[in-house]
């Protein structure tokens, strides 16, 4: 369920970044140190480019949340070891990297995306402890797999 709530939170951090970001943020404006004047002289250029770069963005956000759904309901949900390795992997990559940047620049949604990679790592955490408990049940109830 976790890394399922996990691909529906990056399908709306993607609808997002697609149809609702805008270009550049007062954040953007604050790290990137412009003056009114560098802004007006860039801005509109700027504005284009990133408009275009959000929504590739956007669109890659989305996919990852849509393959981990796919991932949650099927092989991930089966405890299979290669799901787990590649949920993992995949979340390293893409949340948790977008979380490290965003403390990095200091972003305003630095936290937000800390809690979302936090719920990510937690599914996989929580594949692990479900497989060993899976492993040792397995082993009480049919003694001749201790061997």
């Amino acid at each position: 369920m976790l890394l399922a709530v996990s691909g529906t939170l990056l399908v709306g951090v993607g609808i997002y970044f697609l149809f609702l970001r805008p270009p550049l943020l007062p954040e953007d404006i604050r790290y990137m140190s412009l003056t009114p004047a560098e802004l007006q002289s860039v801005g509109p250029r700027l504005m284009s480019w990133l408009t275009y770069v959000f929504r590739v963005m956007g669109g890659y956000v989305a996919a990852t949340g849509m393959l981990a759904l796919t991932l949650a309901t099927t092989s991930f949900r089966d405890h299979r070891p290669v799901a787990a390795v590649g949920a993992g992997v995949a979340g390293g990559l893409s949340i948790g990297l977008m979380a490290a940047v965003n403390f990095m620049i200091q972003s305003d949604f630095k936290w937000v995306l800390l809690g979302m990679a936090l719920v990510w790592g937690t599914s996989i955490a929580t594949f692990v402890r479900e497989s060993a408990l899976a492993s040792r049940q397995s082993r009480v109830r049919n003694p001749d797999l201790r061997q």
